[in-house]
């Protein structure tokens, strides 16, 4: 399958690098899945129930560069104040760093739009 550039802004800055659409609907799906455990968490604590310790997300992507994203959920309230640490590297570089989950989760969703015109 055909790649194209996907663009992640960061809280300081932007990351571009090639990356798949399979792999962007891997991704897309994984952070769904940590978004609806999260809000699941955030709404059993609020009507005053415990909550369990949940499981870290960790995507890895092997391309033209390696990706991973990381998320320990059990250390946010809620997805939307939820940081996820990415490491992206290859041969010559590597770069780590905080990015929100909600605007990495904007920039899958407006990478994939690229492809459903």
């Amino acid at each position: 399958m055909s790649s194209s550039a996907i663009t992640f802004n960061l809280m300081e800055g932007s990351v571009s690098f090639s990356f798949t659409p399979a792999a962007a609907n891997n991704l897309k799906a994984a952070l769904q899945e940590l978004t609806e455990r999260m809000k699941a968490a955030s709404a059993k604590v609020a009507s005053g129930g415990g909550t369990s310790p949940q499981e870290p997300i960790e995507y890895q992507y092997t391309g033209d560069v390696f990706l991973e994203i990381f998320c320990n959920p059990n250390i946010w309230a809620n997805p939307f104040a939820a940081k996820v640490l990415i490491t992206l590297r290859d041969e010559r570089i590597r770069l780590s760093t905080e990015a929100e989950l909600t605007r990495v989760i904007e920039d899958v969703n407006q990478y994939l739009e690229q492809f459903h015109r």
